[in-house]
């Protein structure tokens, strides 16, 4: 234990050590969040307001802006929580360039404890960051439409934490094959540039087609932004449920943000959704771990 937590400290302080590493780390949010307050607010508001009108329901400006930023806000986190585990991992391939793996390796200890030394490491920075752009995204919520209730907030973190669990678990398996800074990047640009998309943060995956839709229901991911958007727009559709909107009609606009899933045409309930995700967490940490055992074995 006393290794493992050397090795945590270890990686911990050589993260905060490249100051290049951590601002990339933590502007990543703060971007995003920029982006989409600037580009799809207005849509997003336009399209709700459209909705709305179109099923004869007249609602505040106050309410509008609540469930618009409740989209908004479960977007940023559901991509940040993946994609900034990237960035910050970046450190295992550092390790890798300079040789300060080679000395860990031939130091007495286990194999499994230097990858959970980078695994723990790594989930501990990014925990740090995806916390900090959740609580602005809450300061944007109070801003623009406070809806959301003490259990809320509590089950939005623990969202966030889940999701940082799972983005650390992957980016470790996939970022530790890689030996040059060039491969890093590319892989990081990729991720940052299709996460998005495949797990319903960019673009609801209810205006996908059919087809695409089954297929993203096999990606933990896109359960993961849907326990986001369940949690940050819930005290929305309870507040229009209040003000005497039909059932049906709350209904639809769940399912056009995806705060209903469905797999193979079956609704998935809240609880399946977290076990899809600590079910993904666990099995991509146990992948990393035997990576790292089966490559040091090979390479002895």
């Amino acid at each position: 234990m006393s290794g493992l937590g050397a090795l945590i400290k270890r990686n911990t302080k050589l993260y905060f050590k490249d100051k290049g590493m951590f601002f990339t780390s933590l502007i990543t949010p703060m971007i995003l969040l920029v982006l989409y307050v600037t580009f799809l607010s207005n849509v997003y508001e336009d399209s709700f307001r459209s909705a709305l009108e179109a099923a004869g329901a007249v609602v505040s400006d106050e309410l509008i802006r609540g469930c618009v930023g409740g989209q908004l806000v479960s977007s940023l986190l559901a991509v940040s929580c993946v994609t900034v585990a990237f960035c910050s991992n970046l450190l295992m391939v550092q390790d890798k360039i300079s040789g300060a793996r080679k000395d860990l390796t031939i130091a007495p200890v286990k194999k499994s404890t230097i990858a959970m030394g980078y695994y723990l490491a790594n989930l501990l920075t990014t925990l740090l960051i995806a916390f900090a752009a959740a609580g602005v995204c809450l300061g944007y919520l109070a801003y623009t439409g406070w809806y959301l209730t003490a259990g809320d907030v509590a089950a939005l973190l623990l969202d966030v934490a889940l999701l940082v669990l799972f983005g650390t678990a992957l980016s470790s398996c996939v970022i530790f094959p890689l030996s040059t800074s060039g491969q890093a990047s590319a892989v990081g640009t990729i991720i940052s540039a299709g996460y998005g998309f495949i797990c319903g943060a960019y673009m609801p995956i209810s205006n996908f087609s059919e087809g695409l839709q089954k297929a993203l229901s096999l990606l933990p991911g896109t359960y993961g932004t849907s326990l986001l958007r369940n949690h940050a727009m819930r005290g929305v559709f309870e507040e229009m449920k209040q003000l005497g909107f039909p059932e049906e009609a709350v209904e639809s606009m769940r399912d056009g943000v995806d705060c209903n899933l469905y797999f193979f045409g079956d609704k998935v309930d809240l609880s399946t959704m977290y076990m899809v995700l600590i079910a993904s967490i666990a099995v991509f940490i146990l992948l990393y771990v035997a990576m790292n055992v089966f490559s040091d074995k090979k390479a002895g």
